[in-house]
């Protein structure tokens, strides 16, 4: 990803970038910003990258999409992007946000792409999303000072009028982050995709009997008949050490006990729901 500043340095001047545009030798992203690939072959981070580019030097990815580059939930539109007040006006498919002051201690750079860090993500996201929508993506959090430079809580006091500033308070005061990450934030649309598929209804929270003289295993949505269990990994509960080798144990013993298990993460679900369709079709 290229703007005018390093093409200027490599000795390239206005008609030039202009001529390996139009040959095809560059590709025009944004005004001011190319590519060596056209915008269409683009990954996703090519695409943030680009945006932020666009924007100015002062430009950081912020919001929704900082909030996918940091893993805590996905993200599709327009590309959140924050500039200082008074920067650069529109840009085609860029959400732009303003702000009075971005300090350095608030921000990160995330696969070289310059972005809010987590604690700022989550304020900025107070601002746009349901508190129920926040609660989840906090969940997603399991140590927002170990992944940050800046406490959440120190955050707050430095921003207290922050749009959204109020409920994240009240979130932090009254909701202990990884409490709601239950098995039914997978639930509800997992066994609504079963229905939309027309596929037979499982059972939930099945108690399964591996008969190794161990403890029984509970299954999150379980077909009995067809001796299937889908597990659904959520990075909460399923990201640390202990709890990926508890896992293992588990599908261990239950295909020892004659049981087809298959994982199905949180971002499959939402993003690729065609995948768990067709997998489960295949299966039952």
């Amino acid at each position: 990803m290229l703007t005018l500043d390093p093409l200027r340095a490599l000795g390239l001047g206005a008609r030039a970038v202009q001529r390996r545009a139009k040959s095809g030798r560059l590709h025009r992203i944004h005004r001011g910003v190319y590519a060596l690939t056209p915008a269409s072959l683009l990954p996703r981070h090519g695409r943030w990258l680009a945006a932020v580019l666009a924007c100015g030097p002062d430009a950081v990815l912020s919001h929704r999409t900082a909030a996918a580059l940091h893993d805590l939930r996905p993200t599709s539109g327009a590309i959140d992007v924050t500039v200082p007040v008074g920067s650069a006006g529109r840009r085609a498919g860029i959400r732009l946000h303003r702000a009075k002051n971005l300090d350095p201690t608030e921000l990160t750079i995330v696969e070289r792409i310059p972005c809010t860090g987590v604690s700022r993500t989550l304020l900025d996201l107070a601002g746009v999303l349901t508190r129920r929508q926040l609660e989840r993506t906090l969940d997603e959090v399991e140590t927002i000072e170990a992944k940050d430079r800046i406490p959440l809580s120190t955050l707050l006091e430095h921003h207290p009028y922050a749009k959204g500033a109020s409920t994240l308070k009240a979130i932090l005061t009254e909701h202990r982050a990884g409490s709601t990450v239950t098995e039914s934030e997978f639930e509800e649309p997992f066994l609504a995709l079963v229905r939309q598929a027309g596929l037979p209804q499982p059972e939930v929270g099945y108690y399964i009997d591996p008969h190794d003289g161990g403890l029984l295993v509970k299954g999150d949505f379980v077909w009995v008949e067809h001796r299937l269990v889908v597990e659904t990994d959520g990075h909460r509960f399923h990201g640390t050490r202990a709890a990926f080798e508890s896992d293992r144990r588990r599908d261990q013993r239950l295909t020892a006990a004659g049981w087809r298990v298959i994982r199905i993460t949180w971002r499959q679900l939402t993003e690729r729901p065609h995948e768990v369709i067709g997998l489960l079709v295949e299966l039952l």
